[in-house]
């Protein structure tokens, strides 16, 4: 009887055990997904703190010297702290040197402002005495000067004519008008107060410099001049209603062309129901080859719609990031998805902390690639030619790279911050090594980055727009200023005197596209050699 109870005792006991070691395995697999989800979040924190206060460069800097002094631990001997005093002194010398050897050489360089009005003030001694003193040269110095803007009234007059009571009475008087005065200028705003000159101001402080109305309104009123919201606001949409047929050929120009880049940034519109900013999107389309650039803007939408309304006619390639929209049009006919390597490299710039050996290495890949771009720049190869410089160095390290993907794809965590790197590289993969098939076609998406940057700065002064239709009167001045910057056309010019033409053009059906910031430098550039060729 003692053994069969010894037995059952046995049996509880061994149920027991295999009981607790069940719960212990649980627990060890709660605390490896603990582990797991506080890893992810102290990435997730490091990332968002590298967002928000670090340095968003993705330069690769050369590892701090392990044989470095350690200020921070124990302290330092007294021949050590000689020697770091030696250091100190060296390096201020060098900076010393480095700053006069730099302005040394900005001053030989034949700086813009020489260019420039010069106006000259003469200051002549005190203590000169025209017995005792003769005048021996005398020596200059220049300083860079500036006038406070001036608003000032432009007062047109028009000379008028009449006939002469001699010739009056003569026949010839029946087909001569009685009185001849000129005609009144065209006007942007028909019977308005602001000239051109004014318009532009207007328009470039706010889509340029980035200064709201309601401060250009306080400007104004501090250069004695009195202008409302109101007005100005009047003012801008005349400008506006003027320009848009000159935005609407633009916008066609850029998708008749068979290579373009595409992106979305954020755009805060006034919601009047809600009664706040919500977050909508503008669209910005960029054409590398002829550097023409539009931004497009419906109701705020991010959405497939958009793209297949700016997309649906245009045949070529079509460069953009990762962004699942454009994963539709993958295997549409007529169109090429490029992918952006720059975004590819920016997965793993973040994942440094997470897993630096393999972040370093997809970044020295990614290098390397670019470093043979930067040959072809150097060199300045033709398209041809650099298509064949990829062919012949890019592909077999975009095979390797293919491979080592396809390798650590399966072995990362695929919640971890390298191993959404990896995904999202792999997963475009066959769109990022599309670029090696034409020798036009850019490694990245950059340049339609760069076009953001002035809604970017934008936004920031002034935080939101009104209202749907505002949102669309900004995407087109965004896009004409756009275009100037990126061809290096001084959009100052450019905007006074398109304004003048737009009217003549329009009234007269000419083609309005010879107005188009491109089409606009070629002209110049015409009529610049004529004035060159006219001259003794």
């Amino acid at each position: 009887m003692a053994i069969k109870d010894t037995d059952i005792q046995i049996k509880k006991l061994t149920e027991e055990i295999a009981r607790l070691k069940e719960l212990s395995n649980l627990k060890d697999q709660v605390i490896d997904e603990k582990k797991r989800t506080i890893d992810n979040l102290t990435n997730t924190i490091y990332w968002l703190r590298k967002k928000i206060f670090g340095k968003m460069s993705e330069r690769i800097t050369s590892k701090p010297d392990s044989t470095q002094l350690d200020l921070f631990g124990e302290d330092l001997s007294n021949d050590e702290e000689k020697e770091l005093e030696k250091e100190k002194v060296k390096e201020e010398k060098e900076i010393k040197k480095a700053t006069k050897r730099k302005a040394r050489k900005i001053r030989d360089k034949n700086p813009s402002w020489k260019n420039l009005p010069v106006v000259e003030e003469i200051i002549d001694s005190k203590e000169k005495d025209d017995i005792r003193y003769k005048s021996i040269g005398e020596e200059i110095t220049y300083k860079l000067a500036i006038l406070p803007r001036k608003v000032y009234v432009k007062k047109i007059i028009r000379i008028k004519y009449a006939l002469t009571a001699k010739t009056a009475l003569t026949q010839e008087a029946e087909n001569l008008p009685s009185v001849v005065i000129a005609p009144v200028p065209i006007s942007v705003i028909p019977k308005g107060l602001a000239d051109t000159s004014l318009l532009t101001d207007i328009i470039l402080e706010k889509y340029l410099y980035h200064m709201p109305f309601y401060r250009q309104v306080q400007r104004f009123k501090n250069m004695g001049l009195t202008i409302s919201s109101s007005t100005i606001g009047d003012w801008f949409s005349s400008v506006c209603e003027l320009i848009k047929p000159l935005y609407d050929e633009l916008r066609k120009e850029v998708l008749s062309t068979n290579y373009i880049q595409i992106d979305e940034s954020t755009l805060p519109v006034i919601d009047n129901e809600k009664h706040r900013a919500v977050k909508g999107y503008i669209w910005v389309v960029n054409d590398p080859m002829n550097k023409n650039v539009f931004f497009y803007y419906d109701g705020g939408s991010r959405s497939e719609r958009i793209a297949r309304i700016l997309l649906k006619d245009f045949k070529g390639a079509v460069q953009s990031d990762g962004y699942q929209v454009y994963n539709k049009f993958e295997n549409q006919k007529g169109k090429i998805m490029l992918g952006c390597w720059s975004h590819a490299r920016r997965k793993f710039f973040d994942a440094l902390q997470d897993n630096e050996q393999l972040a370093n290495y997809a970044i020295d890949k990614i290098r390397l690639l670019y470093e043979i771009e930067s040959e072809a720049e150097e060199n300045n190869l033709s398209f041809e030619e650099r298509q064949k410089l990829r062919n012949d160095k890019s592909w077999p390290i975009l095979e390797e790279f293919e491979d080592w993907l396809q390798k650590k794809y399966v072995t990362v965590l695929p919640k971890s911050i390298i191993g959404k790197a990896i995904a999202y590289t792999y997963s475009i993969y066959p769109k990022l090594v599309r670029y090696i098939m034409d020798g036009r076609y850019q490694l990245d998406n950059n340049l339609v980055e760069n076009a953001i940057r002035i809604l970017a700065v934008g936004r920031k002064n002034y935080l939101f727009c009104g209202n749907n239709e505002a949102a669309i009167k900004a995407s087109i001045m965004y896009s004409l200023i756009g275009t100037c910057k990126a061809s290096n056309i001084n959009p100052v010019i450019w905007f006074n005197d398109i304004l003048n033409k737009m009217l003549e053009y329009i009234q007269n059906n000419k083609d309005i596209t010879e107005l188009l910031p491109n089409n606009w430098q070629k002209t110049q550039n015409l009529l610049e050699s004529d004035k060159l060729t006219l001259e003794p």
